[in-house]
C-alpha cells in the first residue's frame, strides 16, 4: 500500500483479526494447561501461534525481514510474560468468570496485548515512513 495511514490501519486490522484467532480459537488443552508454571511449553507454543500470525500480517504490508524477525522476537517475550503474569494473578486469587475480578484481570490482558500491536505498528510506521 502506497498510503501510509491505510497501511497503518489495514496492519492494525490484521494484527487484530490475528489475536482474535490466536487467543479465542487456536488454544489447545496444553496451551491452556500448566499456566502458573514460568517455563511452561504450552505458553511458548502459545506465543508462538501469535508470532506466525504477526509475521503473516508483517509480510502481507511488506514489512523488511530483518524488522520482522525483531519485532517478533519482542512480541513472543511480551506475549509470554504478559499472560504468565494474568495467569499467577488468577491463580492466586482463584478467578472464576463468575467474579468481576477475572474480567478485570482479563480485560487488562487484552489491552495489554493491544497496546503491544500499537507499539509494533508504530515502530513499523517509523522504519517504514519516517
Amino acid at each position: 500500500m502506497s498510503d501510509p495511514l491505510a497501511s497503518l490501519l489495514g496492519l492494525l486490522c490484521l494484527l487484530q483479526i490475528k489475536h482474535m484467532f490466536a487467543d479465542f480459537y487456536l488454544q489447545t488443552p496444553k496451551m491452556l494447561s500448566g499456566r502458573g508454571e514460568y517455563l511452561h511449553a504450552g505458553r511458548a507454543q502459545h506465543a508462538g501461534v501469535h508470532v506466525l500470525g504477526s509475521i503473516i500480517a508483517f509480510v502481507i504490508v511488506g514489512a523488511p525481514v530483518g524488522f520482522v524477525l525483531i519485532i517478533c522476537a519482542l512480541e513472543w517475550v511480551a506475549h509470554f510474560n504478559i499472560d504468565y503474569c494474568k495467569a499467577c494473578y488468577s491463580k492466586r486469587k482463584e478467578l472464576a468468570p463468575d467474579m468481576a475480578v477475572y474480567w478485570r484481570a482479563m480485560g487488562t490482558d487484552q489491552a495489554l496485548h493491544q497496546l503491544t500491536y500499537l507499539a509494533m505498528a508504530a515502530a513499523w510506521a517509523h522504519v517504514s515512513f519516517g
